[in-house]
């Protein structure tokens, strides 16, 4: 063999390492591509049960406000009838007051 011949049989051998070195088998993409995938199917699931835990709470808490509202509508109602009866209570006590003893 010439010594050029040498040179470009060298070359082309280097050159077809390095060129061919950078590429990825499709099974080494089909492999990444399935870790990739698996971890993403796991995050979508944590993710679906966070949401359903953050739906169950804004429920809970939705519901929670209801009866707070509904009790403290009750309260008002009982503070006004209890008014009331004050009133009533009182303007007994003065009748009381201003009767004369039987004896």
């Amino acid at each position: 063999m010439s010594h050029k011949r040498k040179i470009a049989s060298t070359a082309l051998i280097l050159l077809g390492t390095v060129g061919l070195g950078g590429c990825a088998t499709k099974g080494y993409v089909n492999e990444q591509i399935a870790t990739v995938n698996q971890r993403i199917e796991g995050l979508e699931s944590r993710l679906q049960t966070t949401d359903g835990t953050a739906k169950s709470a804004l429920s809970e808490g939705q519901a929670a406000r209801a009866e707070a509202r509904a009790a403290a509508g009750q309260a008002q109602n009982n503070g006004q009838r209890i008014d009331q009866l004050n009133s009533r209570v009182d303007g007994i006590e003065q009748r009381m007051t201003q009767r004369r003893p039987r004896n």
